[in-house]
């Protein structure tokens, strides 16, 4: 099989595992038909106005699970679920302590709890708790594969691969440095060497270092656009666009200050800037399309298929733009 080919069964594979799934959820949500089109950039309702929610103490990452807006309050120990379409409050669900990141694996919830080694898993439906499993020092980052949830343990510059039916730990792969953020580009697991200036590419059947990149200072979070991965740079204010076929950089960008979380709307990067303001770039190009201030230190992203969701570390809220 050529490079080629092998690129278009990954993008193959990842479509039919994200969008099947969030197809049929959003079909029970919203009794109007769901078109393949809608589906491929995420978009099954109409946007409402964009406001702002009460959440648990100092919000850090957000996940959209197809219908609803889960939020992890490091200081509440506790997860926050949302309805997507009109903000209302579903749950507060105990976790570990000092919980940070969040992934949604078709119908569950893991949440990385930063400051008990462990990861948490939630049943999305009702978020009642179906386990919590050792993984490491600080784990901080988690992307789910289709089969495996991939939790990035800071405190010991690894990243650990998880069975997600069970939790069993299939797997430990070392970094260079301390990490942060990850991503699923449909074949590999990209994450952010936050004490460093790369990334690394791990492919995901195995676990093979596939290499380096270089990037910004302090990467801090990756989002893959269907071709390319995108890497937050918070201490030289910029993201990085990489190819990810073969890691080439395809640009650096000035973004808001101190970027730290990101995700793609299907056609544009939206980058929160921990001194304030978010950043809307077009994907294609890098080209900036909008800076919007929000206040309260915004950090996590998340896309729900109309909307961009933030979390605002310092006001306790998350924002739906």
């Amino acid at each position: 099989m050529t490079k080629r080919q092998l690129h278009r069964s990954c993008a193959v594979l990842l479509i039919l595992f994200d969008f099947h799934l969030l197809a049929q959820q959003a079909a029970n949500d919203d009794p109007r038909p769901v078109n393949v089109n809608a589906v491929a950039i995420l978009r099954w309702y109409k946007a409402n106005l964009s406001t702002s929610f009460p959440v648990g103490k100092q919000p850090w990452g957000a996940a959209f699970d197809g219908a609803n807006i889960w939020t992890a309050n490091y200081l509440s120990n506790t997860v926050t679920k949302m309805r997507a379409h009109d903000g209302k409050e579903l749950g507060n669900f105990k976790v570990g302590t000092a919980p940070i990141a969040l992934a949604f694996d078709g119908a569950n919830i893991w949440v990385t709890n930063n400051l008990s080694r462990t990861v948490t898993k939630l049943r999305a439906s009702d978020g009642a708790a179906l386990g919590e499993f050792t993984v490491g020092n600080n784990p901080i980052g988690v992307v789910f594969d289709g089969s495996f949830v991939w939790v990035v343990n800071s405190g010991d510059a690894e990243v650990v691969k998880l069975r997600a039916n069970d939790g069993t730990i299939v797997g430990r792969f070392q970094l260079p440095t301390i990490s942060a953020g990850v991503a699923f580009d449909g074949c590999n697991i990209w994450v952010a060497n936050s004490g460093g200036t790369t990334v690394t590419k791990l492919r995901a059947s195995d676990g093979s270092n596939l290499g380096q990149f270089s990037v910004g200072a302090n990467p801090q979070d990756v989002a893959f656009d269907g071709t390319n991965v995108w890497v937050t740079n918070a201490l030289s204010n910029t993201v990085t666009k990489l190819r990810a076929s073969d890691g080439a950089n395809l640009g650096n960008f000035n973004v808001a200050l101190s970027p730290l979380g990101l995700a793609f709307d299907g056609e544009n990067i939206w980058v929160a800037g921990q001194e304030g303001a978010v950043t809307k770039l077009r994907a294609n190009d890098g080209s900036i399309l909008g800076t919007f201030a929000l206040g309260g230190s915004p950090n996590g992203v998340a896309f729900d298929g109309a909307n961009i969701w933030v979390t605002n570390n310092a006001t306790n809220t998350v924002s739906k733009m």
